[in-house]
């Protein structure tokens, strides 16, 4: 255990339907063209909605839904249920199948929380999105390939780090998560170049981090 140790996310469940009933289709407000769906779970819900968006930059699918659950996956409504459900429309299984395989592929290969504290207690997010796909952009309001820092840790160590982030790089707040979020975190989505997002990154990293070693110091 340390500072930066990675804390994964879990894929805990996935389903494909590859003809969505018209009462659904309504419900999620599909197009005619949409007539596939992909669902998801994991245990982290910042990673999935970072996965969301990293499929439909890979594949010919919409997230058309996407929630986190409250109180987060410690206290989840099922074994399979974490704090995220995601779901993609898309015109046919292959090409969810295809945004699925990616959405996976990110969860369990590059998007991850670290640990800001050596017993890995307090949990971050500080991740750098290069390019973003349709979902993100569409979130945070940027065009779509435009980059994004997401910077996500619990409530005090959020708003700190936020500003310590738009005040180390040329970035802008995008979207403010004001504490608590339906999993009690709080943080934000900074624009900007993608070598001002990645240093903003870095500031809400090192940020997070120094509350963590002195909580309670002030002054210095």
């Amino acid at each position: 255990m340390g500072v930066l140790d990675p804390i994964k996310a879990s894929v805990l469940a996935v389903k494909i339907i590859p003809n969505v009933s018209r009462d659904l289709a309504e419900n999620l407000k599909l197009s005619p063209d949409q007539r596939s769906i992909g669902l998801f779970t994991c245990s982290i819900d910042d990673v999935g909605y970072t996965a969301l968006d990293e499929a439909t930059k890979k594949a010919v699918v919409e997230a058309v839904y996407a929630k986190s659950f409250y109180a987060g996956a410690a206290h989840a409504s099922g074994p399979l249920s974490g704090e995220f459900i995601g779901i993609l429309a898309g015109p046919d299984p292959a090409e969810i199948k295809a945004g699925v395989a990616a959405a996976i592929q990110c969860i369990n290969e590059e998007a991850c929380f670290y640990s800001a504290d050596p017993e890995d207690q307090l949990a971050f997010y500080a991740h750098t999105i290069s390019r973003t796909g349709s979902y993100l952009s569409k979130v945070a309001g940027i065009a779509e390939g435009e980059s994004l820092a997401y910077l996500i840790a619990p409530p005090l160590e959020s708003i700190y780090g936020i500003d310590a982030a738009l005040k180390a790089a040329d970035v802008r707040m995008a979207v403010w998560y004001g504490p608590p979020s339906e999993t009690n975190f709080g943080g934000g989505l900074l624009t900007g170049s993608q070598s001002a997002c990645k240093a903003a990154t870095e500031a809400f990293r090192d940020t997070v981090i120094a509350v963590a070693r002195n909580p309670r110091d002030y002054e210095g």
